[in-house]
């Protein structure tokens, strides 16, 4: 079983970044009650930029605590639970063991990792290092997001455990790799593919690869259209 340290939740707010205000959902809050998860996300959760967050298939994000320490240096400061925006803070499960696919129980819900976490200019904003998106790409150290199978009450006590261990054993620090890195790896981009239940903006992406289109990061990196 692994452990969740913390459930993570809140509304989009308005900040200013680069002389303009945008909505952003990244900053939760740890609570301690138990809370129902719905197929979109946990009650009390929102995003603001759903383009990139939340709906069916990024109904909630995890970051494992194991990645702390390293980002604590980076930053030079101390980390709270939800530093990064995830909705769950866990220990004992790595981007290099979870596998696209994979379900897991979570209290009375069932939930299903459908893919890596795609770091975006929110952290930048939160952190005020216009590179901090591409450093957490770069170290693979993104976390991922779960789709809702079934529904239910979590509370941090009931921990999060393996049931389906998906065949094919893509990781997820495997998909951010041939995404981000070795982008021209075409077994590899089929081999991710083969995976019935990557999310459908994975897919896309790497369908339109294959056909010779590459999607540009710079404005989900840096905020600048």
């Amino acid at each position: 079983m692994v452990e969740i340290l913390s459930i993570n939740v809140g509304k989009p707010i308005q900040v200013q970044f680069h002389q303009k205000e945008v909505s952003t959902g990244i900053y939760k809050t740890p609570v301690e009650e138990p809370l129902f998860l719905s197929y979109l996300n946990f009650a009390g959760d929102g995003q603001a930029d759903l383009a990139h967050h939340g709906g069916r298939e990024k109904a909630v994000c995890v970051y494992s605590y194991d990645h702390y320490p390293y980002w604590e240096k980076v930053l030079q400061k101390t980390l709270d639970y939800g530093a990064f925006g995830e909705n769950l803070t866990i220990r004992g499960l790595l981007e290099t063991e979870v596998c696209i696919g994979d379900v897991f129980q979570l209290g009375e819900a069932v939930v299903q990792v459908s893919q890596p976490r795609q770091p975006c200019y929110k952290l930048s904003l939160k952190y005020g290092l216009t590179d901090m998106p591409l450093k957490v790409q770069d170290t693979g150290f993104t976390g991922f997001y779960f789709r809702v199978l079934e529904e239910g009450v979590v509370s941090r006590a009931d921990g999060l455990t393996k049931i389906h261990s998906h065949p094919k054993a893509i990781t997820v620090d495997y998909a951010n790799h041939i995404m981000h890195r070795d982008k021209n790896n075409i077994e590899g981009i089929q081999r991710i593919l083969e995976v019935e239940e990557l999310s459908v903006n994975w897919r896309n992406t790497f369908m339109k690869r294959l056909g010779g289109q590459e999607t540009d990061p710079s404005e989900r990196l840096s905020g600048k259209a």
